[in-house]
């Protein structure tokens, strides 16, 4: 579907910077509440899991308000589709900045995630519609840039605003940012032709069921330990039968919200399955690190943010060099670079410890950036290069569905072995500690920290369980980076254009 012909007003650039500006705005709210997270657990009152839900909850209302975006789109038209979701971000982001509770702030996330959801897809789709063919690396590149000042200069932003003002100010930032990207919007883009449709109401409320109930299972598994705990194992029976019905619904009903049709091209397949691996193991990851270094290292929220934002750094630059190279080198091998490099900087990760030096966490943020960086660009290139215009919006509809999928299960899984981890790690090490331990009668050791005495062994007990959540934070990194790796072997099924024209 192309958008109405531009008016005297309308130019290319202007709907690139309007859209951009759009895209920036949801990419800065995904990263510039995460250094924030230890600030918002104590005003909050919550754990350290529960406050991750404010993570989840964002992430998967966006995968869940994703799939309906290509009926929406087709039946209001993309720009009154992109205004209304812009101006219902903007006013549940300054919810959240209000909000007094969890479960408030919850609420006002998902709100948040579900306005949010059209933004990257939309603009997206209206890139590649407004750019030729020839050039739709290079607009790719373009939007990937949008895309990544916000894991760039959120953290930062965060981290700033946090320290200065408070925590809810990284949501009251949306406001003026909202405002200029609803008036670019209104000037630059022109409205695209509408479609009569039908909405399919029993898919999409089979999916939502389905996503809500696997996200409650893997954020309160931990917590109710999995199937030891009958809640548990309703959650996980809904989520397996509203899938299965689900796929069964798609793959007979005529009026779907999905066409399977997309599933048949052989690239945008594999590109969605990698992005699901990718959403796993870098919002997973994001969530992780801000916590270790603010809760073990010590870190303000400012220099939390300006330690993570060479990440966003390197994949900006690397973006833009992707799309350069568009056409001179394989994109999968940009692609197969771009994974290693992420992975490796992941594991070269998981050996930090609490006395972690800048420049380590500074030169393996950078390469994972880049990594990454190589990896979208190539995806979102090759992904849709062999798909027909017609199912576009929809194919990039399911694109983002399937990374923010990854990200809300990564996050989840991530945060939920983290308890885990810890706790285990916790007992293991009081079990290798006896009375006759060699630390307990070194001279060397200050004397608080010996257990003599209820101060002595509290003391004891706060330092074993620092430990164990220190090694539990290097088993997650260690098994982001695992579940990484699995993504390698895709690449090399994808087709280039080179070997398109060849067959």
């Amino acid at each position: 579907m192309k958008d109405a012909a531009p008016g005297p007003h309308v130019s290319r650039a202007g709907i690139t910077a309007s859209v951009m500006l759009a895209t920036t705005i949801y990419a800065l709210d995904s990263t510039i509440a995460n250094v924030a997270l230890p600030h918002m657990q104590g005003s909050l009152n919550a754990t350290r899991d529960q406050v991750s839900w404010t993570v989840t909850s964002f992430v998967a209302a966006m995968a869940i308000m994703t799939l309906p975006i290509g009926f929406l789109a087709q039946r209001f038209g993309r720009r009154r589709v992109f205004l209304s979701c812009i101006c219902g971000f903007t006013i549940s982001s300054m919810a959240c900045g209000a909000a007094g509770s969890l479960p408030e702030m919850v609420v006002y996330r998902v709100l948040q995630g579900a306005c949010g959801a059209a933004m990257v897809p939309l603009s997206q789709a209206i890139l590649l519609d407004t750019y030729p063919p020839e050039r739709h690396a290079s607009a790719m590149s373009i939007w990937g840039v949008g895309v990544m000042v916000g894991p760039v200069l959120g953290p930062i932003i965060g981290g700033w605003l946090t320290d200065s003002y408070s925590w809810r100010w990284v949501f009251y930032i949306n406001l003026p940012l909202g405002a200029l990207a609803f008036l670019g919007i209104t000037v630059f883009l022109g409205e695209s032709p509408k479609k009569p449709a039908r909405f399919d109401w029993f898919g999409f409320v089979a999916f939502a069921i389905a996503v809500g109930a696997l996200q409650l299972f893997l954020d309160r598994g931990e917590r109710n330990g999995w199937f030891e705990s009958e809640e548990t194992v309703v959650e996980a029976s809904i989520a397996a039968a509203a899938f299965y019905v689900f796929i069964v619904h798609l793959a007979t009903s005529e009026n779907s919200l999905v066409s399977l049709k997309v599933f048949k091209d052989l690239n945008f397949t594999l590109c969605t399955t990698l992005m699901l691996v990718v959403g796993m193991v870098f919002l997973g990851s994001m969530v992780l690190l801000p916590l270790f270094l603010q809760q073990l290292r010590g870190m303000t929220v400012l220099d939390t943010g300006i330690l993570l934002a060479p990440r966003g750094v390197g994949m900006m630059v690397t973006m833009i060099i992707a799309g350069r190279m568009s056409g001179r080198i394989d994109a999968r091998i940009l692609m197969s670079l771009g994974m290693s490099m992420a992975m490796i900087s992941m594991w070269e990760t998981s050996g930090f410890d609490m006395n972690v030096d800048d420049w380590s966490v500074t030169w393996t943020g950078l390469l994972q950036g880049g990594g990454l960086g190589f990896v979208f660009a190539s995806s979102s290139a090759l992904a849709f290069i062999t798909l027909p215009g017609q199912l576009r919006l929809q194919a990039t509809g399911l694109y983002s569905l399937f990374r923010n999928f990854g990200g809300s299960i990564g996050i989840a899984i991530s945060v939920g072995m983290l308890e885990h981890f810890a706790v285990v790690n916790r007992g293991e090490l009081g079990e290798r500690l006896t009375a006759y331990s060699t630390w307990f009668h070194d001279p060397g050791a200050s004397m608080p920290w010996l257990p003599s005495g209820v101060a002595g062994i509290a003391m004891l007990d706060l330092e074993l369980a620092r430990q164990g959540l220190m090694i539990a934070f290097l088993n997650n990194f260690q098994l982001m980076a695992v579940i990484g790796f699995i993504g390698l072997p895709l690449i090399a099924l994808l087709r280039t254009p080179t070997s398109i024209r060849r067959a």
